[in-house]
């Protein structure tokens, strides 16, 4: 009787752990990204972002296609997509990590909450360790994951993205990456 009861009480705790478990996800996330000389600005943005968070680790996945990424001008997209990130060889960017100081954070209460994401950011096949600041904003039963590219920014040659010389003048030595990904509980 007593080992019955022992697996009943497992068998609760389980399902009760897997209720609880909080993942919000989204298909639909944007993340943009500008770059500014004296020469040209440069912005593009991608509205078809997919990114997932578990409430109860922190634990944050972003997945881009780099392809997604749209451009003012036909040109510039182009020049982006096979001359700098070689999107025939390295189709997506990865985020994996995790909020530092997800404890902060009340999954229950509407509210805005400053935090810090560690992780690896993989883009033109180098992955690198990263610390982003963002916020994540609980409204209703929705989360949002924002950084703003005054926080989070990217240096191309750290991924071994080249510039010609002749473009040198066009492209920013750090470019501002900004992420807004409205997720919803699954």
């Amino acid at each position: 009787m007593r080992k019955k009861l022992i697996v009943m009480a497992a068998l609760a705790l389980g399902f009760a752990t897997i209720a609880s478990a909080q993942v919000y996800k989204t298909s639909t996330g944007k993340v943009s990204f500008h770059s500014h000389t004296n020469v040209e600005d440069i912005d593009a943005t991608n509205n078809a972002v997919a990114a997932a968070l578990s409430a109860s680790t922190g634990a944050v996945e972003i997945s881009i296609s780099v392809n997604s990424f749209q451009f003012k001008k036909a040109l510039m997209q182009k020049h982006f997509q096979e001359n700098y990130m070689e999107t025939s060889k390295y189709a997506k960017s990865t985020f994996k990590g995790k909020i530092v100081d997800n404890t902060k954070v009340t999954y229950t209460k509407d509210g805005t909450y400053a935090v810090s994401v560690k992780g690896t950011l993989t883009m033109h096949g180098v992955a690198k360790e990263v610390t982003i600041k963002g916020k994540v904003i609980v409204k209703g039963n929705k989360i949002t994951l924002v950084a703003d590219g005054k926080d989070f920014k990217v240096k191309p040659k750290d991924y071994g993205i080249k510039v010609p010389a002749n473009n040198a003048a066009q492209i920013a030595e750090e470019i501002e990456i900004s992420v807004n990904c409205e997720l919803t509980k699954k």
